[in-house]
């Protein structure tokens, strides 16, 4: 498996490894404007139907939004030092195998980041039954 994911990357870290983020608690998460951005989509706005649909999927598996979908406002820097509020989702790995399950299929990444989930959810299982 380890050869599937570095033939993914072309050996490097991958895109999805290199934006994930840890909180203090040491769980991890995406945020959904890096991954938007990671995925091709140029404008956040069509890519917010794509997390729609993976909150769909997420409560129609029985699991709650609020443990894997975690809405946020940042502020960002815009001209003249000023800051404006933006709306930002925090992805859980749950969150981020949805999303990538429900993106354009059309795009290479998508390809790629549907492997880099599955194979890296398969993991988790594994380890969780050791």
């Amino acid at each position: 498996m380890a050869k599937e994911i570095a033939k993914i990357t072309g050996g490097h870290a991958s895109p999805f490894e290199r934006i994930k983020r840890m909180n203090d608690s040491g769980m991890e998460f995406w945020s959904s404007r890096d991954f938007s951005e990671v995925l091709g989509y140029g404008d956040y706005r069509n890519f917010e139907g794509v997390i729609e649909k993976a909150k769909m999927a997420c409560f129609n598996s029985g699991h709650r939004l609020e443990d894997h979908f975690v809405d946020v406002t940042e502020m960002v820097a815009i001209g003249s030092g000023a800051e404006r509020p933006i709306k930002n989702i925090l992805l859980s790995r749950y969150a981020c195998y949805l999303v990538i399950q429900n993106a354009d299929p059309n795009k290479e990444i998508v390809a790629q980041g549907q492997t880099y989930f599955a194979i890296q959810t398969r993991r988790q299982e594994l380890a969780a039954e050791t």
